[in-house]
């Protein structure tokens, strides 16, 4: 090997080592901000309620601006405030605030949160859906994960699913946790999705 070769490969070596701690070290801190927006639920009890009081009164002012018409549902599950923006006639208009594969919805869902933590202070896990949508992205969620399971434990191949959020990847996990196969994480921005595979 020559002495140019080997110098490329440990500069290659010194590339990669720094942008897979850099990606570890995020997916590190977004654990952490979901425990700590978890701890802080569990100590401050009712403000579930007014979290979601809170966000509903934000998405209503978003919705005379944009002229929309839609009606708000707030429902507490557990530890977490669900809040779903329900056209009023179940027309299509409210299509533009979920997107492109939910786009739109996912940053309305992060603006929500915002306004919710400069009202209160403290981070919420708050998870907003528009017109059913999440309801009908987690059957299709549930789906290929099912398939993903099967492929690895018909064929042993290691499955990678489509590029997705971090909500949504949160999910897959969940279903193939239950299936007592073994899923991470990979990939960088909007190429991260999960792969699947036997352990």
């Amino acid at each position: 090997m020559s002495e140019n070769q080997t110098q490329e490969i440990l500069e290659s070596e010194e590339t990669e080592a720094p942008e897979a701690a850099e990606d570890q070290a995020a997916e590190q801190a977004e654990e952490q901000q979901e425990d700590t927006a978890e701890e802080n639920t569990e100590d401050e009890g009712g403000d579930a309620a007014d979290e979601g009081d809170i966000a509903a009164d934000y998405l209503e002012e978003l919705l005379d601006i944009a002229d929309l018409d839609g009606d708000l549902d707030i429902e507490v599950r557990g530890e977490r405030t669900f809040i779903s923006i329900v056209a009023d006639e179940g027309g299509d208009e409210l299509d533009n605030l979920v997107g492109r594969k939910g786009e739109v919805l996912d940053a309305l869902q992060e603006l929500t949160r915002l306004a919710v933590l400069t009202a209160t202070g403290s981070r919420t896990r708050l998870v907003l859906d528009v017109a059913g949508h999440r309801e009908q992205r987690q059957s299709q969620l549930k789906r290929q994960a099912d398939d993903a399971v099967a492929e690895v434990k018909e064929h042993g191949n290691v499955v990678h699913l489509e590029p997705m959020s971090a909500y949504e990847r949160k999910i897959v996990h969940d279903f193939v946790a239950e299936a007592g196969l073994v899923s991470e994480s990979e990939g960088e921005g909007k190429r991260r999705h999960v792969v699947v595979s036997a352990d």
